[in-house]
């Protein structure tokens, strides 16, 4: 959906800085505040007010942070990487040659214009002529496994009650846009959306050659099909409840609840075969898909097919499409000024096609061993810290503090980049034929690879869900795992030049982030082996639910935009991780420097300088279409309030800067969370 986780060779190259930082040893960067501000107000213009004042967004950007700078910085390096392999001369296929070769087709545009709409021509034909309903949904699965949306679709990842076994899941989905309120919700905000895609989706059938009536019709078909299967989808806060979107089915038992599909030939053109049980996450929505597939009308079908391929491929298809497409998607939806440079949009289709590869060459360029080792020291210093604060706990019996202990005595931490690189063997971009027929080769490649990988196999531990080159950083609880890629474990996030309170407070608290979300609403239903087991006592868990909702019910009084509030649920998990987060690191940084305590720089104290660097890790400037997709749209809060809403209700930031009663950040101390 378009809104909704090798082979290589050792280059030599010009250096190109990856871990150079402006700041003092402390870290902090005066020019980075507004100290006219009251902290005890407004702490995130006092710790940000000057970056903030000092950086606008850039056109092809909806929100301009720290990220992006770091993005940024991390793209040109992969630009100087992948420029170099498109370069070279190749005796035999290889990755570096089809990354490479890739690559060059994507900055074709002289090409891709005099193609247009030409190259997906020969496969609107083909769905347009199919007169059998069967037929027509095979075809839908041969468009599927190339890139194209379906109704219904396949997932393969661990079974939530064997985590070392992987578990086939069946969904349905259907929705070009990513949640079902873009087309049930009467919020007038949403309402105008809707009218834009319905325009849009117009405008690209006109694109496709079709007359205004045909267009119209397409369209409506289009929206008609996708509101149905939003009607029984479920919305985000549903999807966080994970007992519920788990039902296991013998395979005999599925085709009897689901009847109405040949199961059998969709899953074999799926590449499936030999299935004796799944997963069905969300039934209502699979009996709403079987009774589309056999009631909508065949044009109907054909109409919201054509438009999926469409869609899938329109950056492709020249400028007339481009453009179409960045006014909706980009200016419209999320308010961009003006498309990236092209060469920018290149490395960015390639990173992620060919991630695996490109992050090799960019470790070897950006991650040195000792980063390495100062970041292994971080998080044993915040293992050991957030062992501390399970211990004194007063509310948890001892029963599932030894639970807890257990589970976190066997994280699994991957730092920097896998100890096993991926196989793209097999894949190859021939550059005499056009960039959409590559790219769904290239798609079918990708399915036939992981379906060999996972169908019927045991859960690959070794696996990353992330490239080492991404801004970011995860923890799954099916393998209880953290993960820290490369890319985030540079300045300013990670400085290995800076005090122990700056990284602490930045990286430190990412670490004690991801460590929580084996402890959030929903991580701390997975065991210490990420089995789907209640391991709480009733009156732990009953105490948990109860100072969450402390949590929930806080964002839900706060409001982004005039109008829109938070929903605190949605938003639960990313908002425990950040305040047990931050305590977990806080504890670390104390017990780090209780020896040799850091001193007073710039007139800031260590304490101090910890709290502005956690600040800090959340700088950026917002649209509003921005901010909107994000509360409407994601389980992330909006950055300014995951400082302004989350330090209100960490003691020690009281005490590090004075605040008290009459400030307007002050939370009652009866009033603020306090689960980890």
């Amino acid at each position: 959906m378009r809104l909704k986780l090798y082979i290589a060779i050792i280059l030599g190259f010009v250096a190109v800085s990856c871990s150079k930082t402006d700041t003092a040893v402390h870290g902090v960067d005066s020019m980075w505040m507004n100290t006219a501000v009251n902290p005890g107000d407004d702490f995130y213009e006092y710790a940000c007010g000057g970056w903030l004042g000092s950086h606008t967004i850039p056109g092809e950007y909806s929100s301009y942070g720290i990220n992006e700078v770091l993005d940024e910085r991390n793209r040109q390096v992969i630009k100087d990487i992948i420029e170099d392999l498109a370069s070279r001369s190749y005796s035999s296929p290889c990755i570096e040659q089809t990354i490479g070769n890739y690559y060059k087709l994507f900055l074709d545009t002289a090409r891709q214009n005099a193609d247009g709409i030409s190259v997906i021509v020969p496969y609107l034909n083909m769905i347009q002529e199919q007169a059998d309903r069967q037929q027509l949904i095979s075809l839908m699965n041969y468009f599927g496994v190339r890139g194209s949306n379906s109704i219904v679709e396949i997932s393969i990842g661990a079974d939530l009650h064997d985590s070392h076994k992987n578990v086939l899941s069946l969904h349905a989905d259907g929705l070009t846009l990513s949640t079902r309120d873009y087309y049930v919700s009467e919020d007038s905000a949403m309402v105008v959306r809707r009218e834009a895609f319905k325009r849009h989706i117009y405008n690209m059938f006109r694109f496709a050659g079709n007359d205004s009536v045909e267009a119209t019709s397409k369209m409506q078909n289009v929206i008609d099909l996708e509101t149905r299967m939003a009607r029984k989808t479920r919305t985000l806060i549903e999807f966080r409840d994970t007992e519920a979107n788990y039902n296991m089915l013998s395979y005999a038992e599925f085709k009897k609840q689901f009847a109405g599909i040949d199961w059998d030939k969709l899953f074999e053109e799926l590449f499936i075969t030999g299935l004796d049980s799944l997963n069905v996450g969300q039934p209502e929505t699979i009996h709403e898909a079987v009774a589309l597939l056999n009631d909508a009308p065949l044009q109907q079908l054909k109409d919201w097919m054509q438009w999926t391929l469409i869609d899938q491929f329109d950056k492709f298809l020249g400028k007339e499409s481009f453009n179409l497409t960045f006014d909706f998607y980009d200016r419209f939806l999320s308010g961009k000024d003006k498309p990236a440079e092209l060469w920018k949009r290149a490395v960015d289709i390639s990173d992620r096609r060919f991630g695996m590869p490109i992050g090799k060459l960019f470790v070897e360029r950006c991650f040195p061993e000792a980063n390495k080792h100062r970041m292994q020291q971080l998080v044993a210093n915040l293992h050991k810290a957030l062992a501390m604060r399970i211990k004194s706990q007063e509310w948890m019996s001892e029963q599932t503090k030894a639970k807890a202990l257990d589970k976190l005595s066997t994280f699994t931490v991957k730092i920097g980049y896998p100890d096993k690189w991926p196989s793209y063997e097999g894949l190859v971009v021939d550059v005499e034929k056009n960039i959409v027929d590559n790219t769904m080769e290239m798609n079918l490649w990708k399915h036939k690879d992981f379906i060999s990988r996972t169908y019927k196999k045991p859960v690959d531990r070794s696996l990353w869900y992330m490239t080492p080159q991404t801004v970011n950083a995860y923890y799954d609880p099916s393998t209880n795992e953290i993960c820290f890629p490369a890319g985030i474990l540079q300045p300013p996030f990670f400085d290995m030049e800076a005090d122990d309170a700056f990284n602490y407070g930045d990286i430190g608290a990412t670490i004690g982030h991801e460590m929580i979300h084996g402890f959030d609403d929903e991580g701390r239903q997975f065991d210490k082996d990420g089995n789907f087991v209640d391991w709480w006592t009733a009156d732990d868990a009953a105490e948990f639910d109860k100072r969450a909702t402390v949590m929930a019910d806080f964002f839900d009084k706060i409001e982004p935009v005039p109008g829109l509030h938070f929903k605190g649920r949605q938003v639960l998990g990313e908002n425990i991780a950040d305040h047990g987060g931050l305590k977990v690191a806080w504890l670390a940084y104390k017990e780090a420097t209780k020896d040799n305590p850091l001193p007073v720089v710039d007139g800031l104290t260590a304490d101090q300088r910890f709290f502005i660097s956690y600040a800090f890790t959340w700088v950026q400037n917002e649209r509003e279409e921005y901010i909107r997709n994000l509360v409407e749209n994601d389980v992330h809060a909006v950055p300014r309030y995951r400082v302004n809403a989350c330090l209100p209700h960490i003691d020690a930031w009281y005490e590090a800067f004075g605040v008290k009663e009459g400030d307007k950040l002050f939370v009652p101390k009866q009033e603020r969370v306090n689960i980890w």
